[in-house]
Order: structure tokens, then C-alpha cells, then sequence
């Protein structure tokens, strides 16, 4: 008897220890992400003999909805990505022409860095998509941290094999990500820092995207401005809208 009510305590407090985990991830999702977001960042892809920028600007409202807009160079100017559930679009004004994005292409680098579509464009939900479970705690840059593991579930199409997140205690801050492929290989690193407070929320600024292959390289994103929860109506996520924003 006494056996059996250990192993009914300890399945118990298995269970919500991996429920935590998932409200943990959720925090930092809605943390970083809220219900809807307007966010101006700049994008600096980094290669041994060279670099290049750009400066982008994305609207989000929830997992279901992304659209994002190159600002400079002028090159590239109105260029824009659209996510609208499973579908991703990509408009290229000085062709004229849209394109739907097979999920082949989710796995490729956004705009050539080494940030895939599939990040960019949120296509997976950490929440939904995979189970969560806490590992140990760590300090990241000061910051004590749960290191979390996710791993997909059965039913989940998705391109990560498994994620580790390292998330502050205070604040649910991401400080840390690591990408594995479906082999458990680290394709990427993603490192975190200068905290800021924008529309009186505390994030982490900058990511560093660096790739386990070619340690040599990496892409920089740093936000310059972010603001949270704003009404945005379904419909601003449109083909028609991602015509005619400049």
C-alpha cells in the first residue's frame, strides 16, 4: 500500500511538473509575442567577406496570422510575406507577381540569413506543437533560467526534431534556443540579450542566429520597436493588403 501511494504521488507530481512546463512556455510566448504585435526590426546577415541588412517591419495576431515587410534596401523594397494558417505567401512587387510557398521551402533560409520560414513566419506554435518538459535550472547572462526541452507530438507537422529553450524566471524571458533536426543534430543556436522595456514590456532585444555547421557566420536581429495588443482585423492579413503597403 505504502508502494502504491509513492507511485500515485509521484505520477501526480510528474504530471504537473510537465504542466508547468507548458504554462512556462506559454508565458514567454505571450510574453514576447502578446495577442497582437507591431514590431520594426533590423536584419543583419553576417558572412565571412560580407554583410548585408535589412530593415523589416511585421504585424502578428496570434499562431494563425504573420505579415512582414522589407522596408530597405531599396531593392527590396515591398517585398512582403503573409501566414494565414498553413499557407504562406510572398509578394514581389517588382515582378508583379505572387507566389504561394510549398512547405518544402518552410526548412530554407528567410531572405538568405539563417533564420528559416518557418521561424520567421511562426508556422509551428511551442505551445501546441510539441510536449514540454523542465530539465534543470541554469543561469543565462546573469538571469537564473528552466532549461526546457520540447519534442513534437505524433500529431504535429513539424521541422524540429527537438528545441531547447532556456527561459527566465523572472520575466519569461527567452534567453536561449537551440534547433535539432528529426536525426537529434543541433542545426542552430539562437542567443538572446540586451533586455529592453518597449510598450512597457521587458524583452530581450537582439537574437544572434548562428548556425552549428558554419560557426563562422550568423544573422542579427535587433528590434527597434515593438508594441503589443493593438487591434488588428483579420482581414489586414490579405493578399490584397500585402499589395499595397509601402
Amino acid at each position: 500500500m505504502k508502494n502504491f501511494i509513492c507511485f500515485v504521488f509521484l505520477a501526480f507530481t510528474s504530471t504537473l511538473y510537465a504542466q508547468d512546463a507548458k504554462d512556462i512556455v506559454r508565458l514567454a510566448n505571450e510574453a514576447y509575442r502578446g495577442k497582437t504585435s507591431v514590431t520594426q526590426f533590423t536584419m543583419k546577415i553576417v558572412r565571412p567577406k560580407w554583410e548585408r541588412s535589412y530593415t523589416i517591419k511585421s504585424w502578428s495576431k496570434g499562431d494563425n496570422l504573420s505579415l512582414a515587410l522589407i522596408l530597405t534596401p531599396a531593392k527590396d523594397k515591398g517585398q512582403a510575406f503573409l501566414k494565414r494558417g498553413n499557407d504562406l505567401w510572398n509578394w514581389m512587387p517588382t515582378l508583379n507577381r505572387m507566389i504561394k510557398m510549398p512547405p518544402s521551402m518552410m526548412s530554407q533560409g528567410w531572405m538568405g540569413s539563417d533564420v528559416s520560414n518557418d521561424d520567421m513566419m511562426r508556422q509551428s506554435s511551442l505551445v501546441d506543437d510539441y510536449d514540454q518538459r523542465i530539465v534543470k535550472t541554469e543561469t543565462i547572462d546573469g538571469r537564473e533560467c528552466w532549461n526546457i526541452i520540447l519534442t513534437p507530438k505524433p500529431t504535429s507537422n513539424v521541422m524540429w526534431g527537438k528545441i531547447v529553450l532556456w527561459i527566465s524566471k523572472k520575466g519569461y524571458l527567452i534567453m536561449k534556443q537551440e534547433y535539432y533536426d528529426e536525426d537529434g543534430t543541433l542545426a542552430h543556436t539562437e542567443n538572446c540579450s540586451e533586455v529592453k522595456t518597449m510598450d512597457k514590456r521587458e524583452i530581450t532585444s537582439k537574437i544572434e542566429i548562428i548556425p552549428a555547421e558554419n560557426p563562422s557566420q550568423k544573422t542579427i536581429l535587433s528590434i527597434d520597436n515593438i508594441i503589443f495588443d493593438r487591434p488588428i482585423d483579420d482581414s489586414f492579413f490579405s493578399e490584397q493588403t500585402m499589395k499595397t503597403l509601402k
